[in-house]
């Protein structure tokens, strides 16, 4: 297993459910960063109670800027590997070893895919589930990665590929949904080993509330970076 691992999770009004990852997190997590992305619920301090590093970033800045802010705190605090992963209970941190393991087996990059065989997707709705597939279908044409669950945000990976100086993760238009695809993409076109693994990914039984993605603005957040990267019109 990496030296030393980092759990990264952007935290928006999920009340306990961030205590309760953190409290389930395995031997391996070094350290939990909560990044508190201007929250009114409390909830950053219950995952403090639970045993968190809680960042507080005093303002909805996006999650892009909070998981840099997380990536950020991991590299200072001597991490070499970060795992990230969603504070709403989405994602399982008992899979967490799953991406290790890649890790370990030499692997820079490692993306969850509750799609590939042994994994498992709860209550996602349909017209979700086809919206993922598009646009994950769209990233495999751009980058000749036969990726299957491109937007599923339970990923660990190398810290060291922030030293890339291709990889410019603190440009201001990464600061909402953009900064994940980024990474992503700079992951597979620079020639990094990248890889997926199975994993779960568990929505509410509710379908009101169930994501904080907006229709629209938010989708175009996570479309834009492959499109203005294949067009070179960003690095």
């Amino acid at each position: 297993m990496p030296s030393r691992v980092a759990a990264v999770l952007p935290l928006l009004n999920e009340a306990g459910a961030a205590a309760d990852l953190v409290r389930r997190m395995p031997a391996v997590v070094a350290r939990t960063f909560v990044v508190d992305d201007g929250s009114t619920d409390g909830g950053p301090d219950l995952a403090e109670q639970a045993g968190a590093s809680v960042i507080r970033l005093g303002r909805h800045c996006g999650i892009g800027a909070a998981i840099r802010a997380g990536l950020d705190a991991g590299r200072a605090d001597g991490c070499d590997v970060v795992v990230v992963m969603a504070a709403s209970g989405k994602d399982r941190p008992e899979e967490i070893p799953h991406l290790l393991a890649q890790i370990d087996e030499g692997f820079d990059y490692v993306q969850g895919s509750r799609f590939l065989d042994g994994g498992r997707s709860v209550n996602l709705p349909p017209l979700r589930g086809l919206l993922i597939h598009g646009f994950t279908f769209l990233f495999r044409v751009l980058t000749g990665f036969s990726g299957t669950d491109v937007t599923n945000g339970f990923r660990a990976y190398r810290l060291s590929l922030l030293d890339d100086p291709r990889v410019r993760v603190h440009q201001q238009w990464l600061d909402r949904y953009e900064l994940e695809y980024y990474i992503h993409w700079k992951a597979i076109t620079l020639g990094y080993r990248v890889v997926e693994v199975p994993v779960s990914k568990t929505y509410p039984a509710r379908r009101r509330g169930y994501s904080k993605i907006r229709p629209v603005i938010d989708w175009w957040h996570m479309v834009r970076p492959a499109l203005l990267l294949a067009l070179h019109l960003r690095a």
